[in-house]
Formats: structure tokens, sequence, C-alpha cells
């Protein structure tokens, strides 16, 4: 485990400490706890479910317990002390929580068997509503925690590692299917299929996550409406998030990086409609956006720097405006694949618009500026035409092209180009 992931550990297993201790308070005040250990009244976590009550605690200590699969039938707190850790034994699912407002928390689930019939995974929660799954640390999990018509659940400050080398034999760190009112906050996922993965969740926020290393999306949203993605990290997976069959997503302050392949995006958008992507910053990705079948999105205060292309928007897009963005040093900064354009691009910086001048200093470049390069057409058609790039000739068909613009959409075009860059002052 790196330095990084021994300090992000630390910080959260101080932070489930004091959760504990005000469990430990209350459960002596308000229910029974009971403590399972080797030297303990309970022996296995199994047997002192059995015996719990509704609003009790369970006190895991320290040790290896390898009683998968686990049922959690009952509203309980099963926390551990001294990293306990649960053993699927590389066969079984480890837990299983059926009822409502189960907090579990200060576990360490390793080793869930891979299947091609079942999505085991270390913890699957089943048609519950307010639980809570904080400060765990999931490791060579198929699928690491998993819900399914679940409802306000909060998911957070887990570290969930996985060792995933095919898609096909892989799970995703975090998934979620039909669930509503969902928090995912603070965790850190890597090395699955996907690191996080949405069919049909809707009011759900996804927030302060590092989600890298996954073989094919950081973040995976199908079908999932009024949803909102916040502050989080994405890098070095396959993709890095792909929002597919979706409305009302709110896409802010997000970091996409190094998301490098033939295939990859830094933010991939299928059918999206009535969305927001702003203040978040796309750099050394293939593509940072791709967009098809996206109408009425605003996309503002974003930085793409240093991407294959800055942005794909296909001939299927409409009502887009793309506004008061940064586009720094992208090989390509617009491409499309339409002699036709329906969305709007006034209102950016563009490094390379070298060729501007703004007499009356008032910050806009008097002369609109055309995005699209001819060349990128020509890479789209044919992608052996790479060999020519940087060369005089390709400039001189770009140059040609922008002053009588005959393949390219006449009306792409930023008609206030801003003569410097916009500082956001990101954090990020």
């Amino acid at each position: 485990m790196s330095k990084t992931h021994t300090i992000l550990r630390s910080e959260r297993m101080s932070r489930t400490s004091f959760i504990l201790l005000f469990l430990a308070v209350a459960g002596s005040i308000y229910s029974a706890t009971l403590e399972v250990g080797v030297d303990k009244q309970y022996q296995t976590i199994t047997a002192a479910l059995e015996m719990a009550e509704n609003g009790d605690s369970i006190m895991v200590n320290e040790g290896i317990y390898q009683e998968a699969p686990i049922d959690v039938k009952k509203s309980v707190v099963l926390y551990g002390i001294n990293n306990p850790v649960l053993d699927g034994e590389n066969e079984y699912e480890i837990l299983r929580v059926y009822a409502d407002s189960v907090v579990i928390t200060g576990l360490t689930l390793k080793n869930v068997g891979i299947s091609y019939v079942e999505d085991r995974s270390a913890i699957r929660l089943i048609k519950n509503k307010a639980c809570k799954i904080d400060g765990n640390h999931l490791d060579k999990a198929f699928f690491g925690i998993y819900l399914e018509h679940c409802k306000n659940i909060v998911i957070s400050n887990n570290i969930i590692q996985g060792e995933a080398k095919h898609e096909s034999n892989s799970g995703n760190a975090i998934h979620l299917w039909y669930c509503k009112d969902i928090v995912i906050d603070g965790n850190l996922a890597e090395g699955h299929r996907d690191g996080i993965y949405l069919e049909f969740v809707d009011n759900s926020i996804v927030k302060n996550n590092t989600v890298r290393n996954n073989l094919r999306y950081g973040l995976h949203f199908m079908y999932s409406d009024i949803d909102r993605y916040l502050n989080n990290r994405f890098e070095n997976n396959g993709a890095g998030v792909a929002v597919m069959f979706s409305k009302y997503i709110h896409m802010e302050g997000n970091v996409f990086i190094h998301n490098w392949g033939s295939s990859a995006y830094g933010l991939l958008l299928k059918e999206i409609t009535d969305s927001e992507i702003i203040h978040n910053r796309f750099e050394q990705n293939t593509t940072g956006i791709y967009a098809e079948g996206v109408n009425r999105t605003h996309i503002h205060g974003n930085d793409f720097a240093r991407n294959g292309w800055a942005m794909k928007i296909l001939g299927s897009c409409a009502d887009i405006s793309v506004s008061g963005n940064n586009f720094l040093y992208n090989s390509f900064d617009v491409s499309t694949n339409s002699s036709r354009n329906y969305n709007s691009y006034d209102g950016n910086f563009w490094s390379e618009n070298t060729s501007g001048y703004d007499l009356d200093r008032d910050g806009i470049c008097d002369v609109p500026y055309r995005p699209v390069k001819l060349f990128s057409f020509m890479i789209s058609h044919m992608q052996s035409t790479t060999i020519l790039m940087r060369s005089l000739l390709i400039d001189l068909v770009n140059y040609a092209e922008k002053i009588a613009p005959v393949i390219t959409p006449h009306n792409l075009i930023d008609n206030s180009p801003l003569m410097s860059r916009i500082d956001y002052d990101r954090e990020n």
C-alpha cells in the first residue's frame, strides 16, 4: 500500500474511531453490545447476529473470520476493532444485508469468490433503506459494495481495491441498481471493471471520490436522472466517465486525467438532455468530452488541457452551449462529423487563436475564431493521415478551410473569443 493510501486510511480510521466511540456510548445507554472474538462471548459474527435484537451493536474484535456468507437480518451496528478481517476464501459472498438501518464500519472484507452466474460481493444490500457503509477496506472483491432496490443509503470513506485483469471476470467496486437517494462520498475505488456503476439510480450524489485504474469506466451512469457528481477524480481508467440515457445530470468540480486509449474518453455523453458540465478539468485524455445525441446541455467554466481532442460533438447534438472554457494546447479543440452545427461556442479562450487582436481592449478578440480544423475531419475518416500531423501541407489546408469553410460547419464559430485565459482558481 502506498504512502498516500496509508495516510488516507489513517485519516479514515481516525474518523471511524470517533464514530465507534459515539456508538459505544450510545449503545451502552439504549441497547446491548455483543462482542465477537476468540476469547469473547461469541466466537462468530453469525452467532452474535442470531442473539442480537434490533438496535443492538456487534463489536467485532481483531482476528480473521471465515464464515461467509453472513446474513444481517436485524437493524444492528456492525463495527470492527483493530481491523478484523472477514475472509470469503475466494469462494463466497461475505455480508448480505436484508434489514433497514444497518451500519457497517471498521471492517476489512477480502477474497470474494468470482462467479460467472452470480454477482457476488463483499457487501450486498437488498431492498434496504437508511443504511450506512463507512470506513471499511474491501480487498480482492469480485463486486465490492452492491445495492439493489435501496433507498437513503450512505457509502462513505471506504477503500475498495481489486486486481481485475479482464472485463469478463471482474465486477464493479460500487454497483447500484434501481436505487434512489444514495450518497457515495469520499471513497477510493480502483482495480475493478467499473469504479462506480449506476443503473436506474435517481436523485443521488457521487462526490469527493478517487476512482482510478479501472478497466472500463471510472463512473458509469445509465438510465439515471436528477443526479449530481461533484469534486471527484477519475484517473487512468479505460474511460473516465460514461453518462448514458439520462437527464438532469449536474457535473461539477471533477478532474478527468490520463484516460488514454483508442476508445478512451474523459467524459462520454450519449443521449443526455438538460444537464450541466461546469468547472471541471479535462487533462491528457484521448478525448476530453465525446457527445452523441446530447441536447440542451450547458458546458461552462471547464479547463481542457493537453488532450488529443478536447471535444468531439457529433451532428446529432443540439442546443449545447459551450462558453467560458479554457482550451489549452490540445491537438484538436473541437471536432464534429457534420457540416451543420446547432450549438453555440461563444466566449471561450483558445490557445490556438494566435492571430486575433483586441483594438478596443475589452478582453474580447475583434475577429471571430473557428475552432474546427479540417484535419480533424480527415483523421476521423482516414486515421492513417495522422502521419501528416504538424506538416506544412496540413497547416495550409487548415488555414484555407478557416478562411472559406467548405467542409467544416460554417457557423461553428466563437463570435467573441477571449484574449486571455480565464482563472477560476480551482482547488483540484
